[in-house]
């Protein structure tokens, strides 16, 4: 038997709860994702849009979630903005220092492991952000990309690899 759909004013009150509490992390992974602040911020804007159009399927699926929800709705977004054919290609040192200091969280030493991650393959730079930079679970960081746990930690091994190695090439490392 299907739920009775939850009345308009409290969707309104869980979506401004969700933008007060998720918009630093959502802007914070659409901007590393996308390079760009401009466009991470058209990214959450949209974000907020769809996670607004698509409550329902939140209700109706009793999503337990709803960070890693959230976060799987911009990433798809931010998926949308790369195959857009006035995506860009742009300097990520520049756009990184143009980042309000809030929303980059990183040290300013840590910035070069930063532009590594942007650069990294979209499905390993997923991973890392979500379980790196936003302290998504693992399960959690499955259930925001549709995968499966395994293939995460598959993911998240990779990159730690490729990481590792562009440390080791640019920078003396030890671990």
């Amino acid at each position: 038997m299907e739920r009775a759909e939850v009345p308009s004013m409290i969707r309104e009150q869980r979506l401004g709860r969700w933008i007060e509490e998720y918009t630093d992390s959502i802007l914070r992974t659409c901007y590393l994702y996308l390079s760009d602040q401009g466009q991470a911020e058209d990214a959450t804007q949209d974000t907020w849009i769809k996670a607004w159009k698509h409550m329902s399927d939140f209700e109706r699926q009793g999503i337990a979630n709803e960070k890693a929800w959230l976060l799987r709705i911009a990433i798809n977004t931010c998926k949308d903005y790369r195959r857009s054919s006035w995506f860009r290609h742009i300097d990520r040192k520049q756009a990184l220092d143009e980042l309000p200091p809030r929303l980059v969280s990183v040290e300013p030493e840590d910035h070069s492991l930063t532009l590594m991650v942007m650069d990294l393959p979209d499905r390993l730079k997923q991973v890392i952000l979500l379980y790196y930079y936003q302290g998504l679970t693992m399960l959690e960081t499955a259930e925001a990309l549709g995968a499966s746990q395994s293939a995460v930690q598959r993911r998240l091994k990779k990159a730690e690899e490729l990481l590792k190695v562009s440390l080791e090439g640019g920078a003396a490392y030890e671990g």
